[in-house]
């Protein structure tokens, strides 16, 4: 541009009127085409340049037209996500007032539960204490009948005591009259004649050889107001659990006549108690078609089984109760899961259940007149029997046991004889009779396996020894 004014400056010069007497006219054509001329020039030098810068800004202008398209879908798809996310928090705020509104029902459930829970333990323990006393006033009733009977029997003895005096003042009276009479008699004048007879003197008969028993008797347990069908210490040998006809199981402590416990809840007569594996819980059978278990702490049932059918006997081992019912089924119960898991079928009424003291062996006995022995490590329908000519089932709570060694079982019969079988070799081992003159109830091993005891339904029991 500089050389340009400075061309244009000398042309000026050159053509002003004092250089060349030419007019000003021609010097601003001149001027004029000398700036075309630079135009031309220049346009050529910058039209490559304008060209490349063209075709660079339109690259860039469809690079960033597609970026702007990029990044509108991609404001798109933001604005969806964001408005699923938001129409999703509203979901969620919805749930979780529901959730707050459920929650809020539900602590004032458990408010009320509780409140209605306390009400019912204080109900309980005012039953329990009305229990507890009318237990009480019934073992003073007791005593006072027991001084009643002896009083009774102490009148009766003063008037028996007073009748043998009469008596024996009437008979001296009579022999007085009698000496009397004959004095009389002696003074008058009789014909007596005398005839003799010789009388062989009797012989002495031997004496009775029929052993005499001894009773070792230390204290009576009372409590129960009906009969006894079950008693069994528990393993420490300190408690003693029985059922009763009263509907009821009592609890004793040997050092106390008075029971610790009284089990109340069935609705008919408790056919059978046993001690579970865990010492605070005992489980109770009953002719009502239930089974309960028992928490001692509490003194309260914690679960009740409902079954098909009367319940005779039962037996525990670790989490399992094994029950046997008039059915004629053995059914084994899961305590965990307070259900049945298996049924097994037997040939009649069970009416006795028995453990091996390894706790693997089930002994039961049936109205068919038939022992049954299964091993509780298979549980399956192969199981052995045992049968004798003559062995008779006498009655439905016929007790069956098996020896402290698991080699020999042993069971009364209905015709009064004890009969062992051979667990081995399936056969009678021996037969106990002539000691018994009704139907045998039950039997029993002692620990030592050396004596067993049997008892029938005349009250009388036997102790066999030598087996």
């Amino acid at each position: 541009m500089a050389a340009v004014a400075g061309e244009v400056e000398r042309s000026g010069r050159a053509l002003s009127p004092g250089g060349g007497g030419r007019s000003p006219d021609t010097w601003k054509r001149h001027i004029v085409r000398q700036l075309q001329h630079r135009d031309r020039d220049q346009h050529v030098m910058f039209q490559d340049l304008i060209r490349v810068c063209t075709n660079s800004v339109w690259k860039t202008v469809d690079l960033l037209a597609f970026q702007v398209l990029e990044l509108q879908q991609q404001i798109k798809t933001k604005d969806c996500v964001l408005e699923e996310q938001h129409a999703r928090l509203l979901e969620e705020q919805r749930r979780s007032a529901v959730v707050l509104g459920a929650r809020g029902g539900l602590q004032e459930r458990v408010e009320q539960v509780q409140e209605e829970n306390g009400a019912l333990k204080l109900q309980y323990d005012a039953l329990l204490a009305r229990q507890r006393g009318a237990e009480t006033r019934l073992r003073e009733e007791k005593v006072r009948e027991g001084h009643l009977l002896e009083d009774v029997i102490h009148l009766k003895r003063q008037a028996a005591a007073h009748m043998n005096s009469r008596n024996e003042r009437r008979s001296r009276a009579r022999d007085a009259k009698l000496q009397k009479e004959l004095q009389t008699a002696a003074r008058s004048k009789v014909t007596i004649e005398r005839s003799t007879s010789r009388s062989s003197s009797p012989k002495k008969e031997k004496e009775d050889q029929t052993p005499r028993h001894t009773r070792l008797f230390r204290a009576t347990l009372d409590g129960s107001t009906g009969g006894i069908t079950c008693v069994e210490f528990d393993p420490t040998g300190s408690r003693v659990l029985a059922a009763s006809y009263d509907e009821s199981a009592l609890l004793w402590r040997l050092d106390d006549s008075a029971p610790k416990l009284t089990l109340t809840g069935h609705k008919r007569k408790v056919t059978a108690a046993r001690f579970s594996s865990s010492l605070h819980q005992v489980v109770t059978g009953s002719a009502d078609r239930t089974i309960r278990l028992w928490d001692l702490h509490r003194a309260a049932c914690v679960q009740v089984v409902e079954v098909a059918s009367y319940c005779s006997d039962l037996v525990c081992s670790e989490n399992w109760i094994i029950s046997g019912h008039f059915d004629c089924k053995i059914r084994l119960w899961d305590t965990r899961a307070a259900s049945c898991v298996q049924e097994l079928p037997a040939q009649g009424k069970v009416t006795s259940l028995d453990l091996g003291s390894d706790r693997r062996q089930l002994l039961s006995c049936c109205r068919d007149d038939c022992l049954q022995l299964v091993d509780l490590r298979r549980w399956s329908n192969d199981r052995v029997s045992f049968r004798a000519e003559g062995f008779k089932c006498g009655s439905d709570s016929t007790r069956a046991v098996i020896s402290p060694d698991g080699c020999f079982l042993a069971a009364g019969s209905a015709d009064g004889a004890v009969y062992i079988w051979n667990v081995s070799t399936g056969n009678l081992e021996t037969r106990l009779p002539d000691k018994h003159s009704s139907s045998i109830s039950a039997v029993s091993w002692s620990p030592s396996g050396e004596y067993v005891v049997s008892v029938d339904k005349s009250r009388r029991a036997v102790l066999w020894s030598d087996i």
